[in-house]
């Protein structure tokens, strides 16, 4: 099968022949039919987050589970799958509490760039290959853990529900889950690429009273418009912060950053009114720190991170393609290109030159 290959940082993706092994104890075999292309894995391409090498990326993906192996007992050949970029191993003390993305599984998985248990799959001729965030789904096909795999209803079209595995469901359940938005409550959302964009989905499926929009690119404004938005501020023609405490009347009840940039992030912060929340939902590179005033912390201001939205997967995933199917949650909306696998690299250029909102590899 062909498969996309990171062999240094920095440098384009190889797509070449690989061999894959068949699934192991409680590990399923999904053929790939669609999978996003999401700037968390330009980060490892980028040595901006570490990532043992050669490793096949790729984590948001969908497909259809064509084999499974010994003590799987979620899923069966024919089912349609999202694949889950937070794995949870459904036995530590998150897991057990109800907070499954915060699984003390997961980051080992994800640094290590193994399938759980920290063996691989993948080879190509005799040298093994790593599985990013153990999905490894910028392939043909991939073994997975059944728990990184949720199944959904057969008629939704893998080239959109394949966004939920990462970007999609993490700026819907950010807006919903982690802030706790209240009905008629205000929201800031910086950045609009695929995360705020879905950001502003979500707070406008909460009931949101003011969602205010914050981009430096006009064309991703006019979108968060389309999606939900009340208000749209350019941050290159006016300041942010001024503008939503105007807006808001002392500051946004909650704001996200959904870039990973520590100057918007402290922005964000800035912007939330006395005992606001705000939280960190863009992935910056490791090592950047962000700074806030304590001070702010006496006002009763809150920052907060979240993996995926918090979400609990099993649940949320098909009730967003529901949503998704019903016409209540327009992520197709999002899809600015679709490409071959062969065309990974210039998917990527694409991405870092801002030229999508979101591009999709499609088998």
């Amino acid at each position: 099968m062909k498969a996309a290959i990171m062999y240094e940082t920095n440098k384009p993706l190889k797509v070449e022949k690989v061999t894959l092994d068949e699934p192991g104890v409680n590990e399923v075999l999904v053929k790939i039919m669609a999978t996003g292309i999401c700037h968390s894995d330009l980060h490892f391409m980028k040595g901006e987050m570490p990532a043992a090498t050669p490793v096949v990326p790729g984590h948001e993906g969908a497909g259809i589970v064509e084999k499974v192996g010994p003590g799987v007992t979620t899923l069966q050949p024919g089912d349609h799958v999202v694949l889950m970029v937070s794995f949870s191993c459904g036995k530590c003390r998150f897991c057990n509490e109800g907070s499954p993305t915060q699984c003390i599984e997961n980051l080992p998985i994800m640094s290590m760039a193994t399938l759980p248990g920290g063996h691989t799959r993948l080879h190509k001729g005799d040298q093994a290959l790593q599985h990013l965030f153990g999905l490894a789904s910028y392939a043909e096909y991939t073994v997975v853990h059944e728990r990184s795999c949720v199944k959904i209803r057969d008629d939704a079209p893998f080239e959109v529900v394949c966004l939920l595995g990462c970007g999609v469901s993490t700026g819907i359940g950010a807006a919903i889950n982690t802030t706790g938005l209240k009905p008629g409550e205000s929201i800031a959302v910086f950045g609009c690429g695929g995360v705020g964009l879905s950001a502003i989905m979500g707070a406008k499926l909460a009931g949101a009273g003011k969602i205010i929009a914050v981009d430096t690119l006009s064309k991703k404004l006019k979108m968060a418009k389309k999606l939900g938005a009340d208000y749209m501020i350019n941050a290159k023609k006016e300041e942010p912060i001024g503008r939503i405490m105007e807006l808001t009347g002392g500051g946004a009840d909650y704001a996200l950053e959904c870039i990973g940039n520590v100057d918007v992030m402290a922005q964000a912060f800035a912007s939330i009114r006395y005992g606001g929340k705000f939280i960190v939902v863009g992935m910056a590179p490791l090592g950047t720190m962000v700074s806030a005033a304590p001070f702010e912390f006496l006002l009763g201001k809150t920052i907060t991170g979240t993996v995926q939205g918090d979400i609990k997967p099993s649940v949320d995933i098909p009730r967003y393609v529901d949503l998704f199917m019903d016409g209540k949650l327009p992520i197709d909306k999002l899809i600015s290109h679709i490409y071959s696998l062969d065309q990974i690299n210039d998917a990527f250029r694409a991405l870092e030159r801002g030229e999508v909102i979101r591009s999709i590899i499609k088998f």
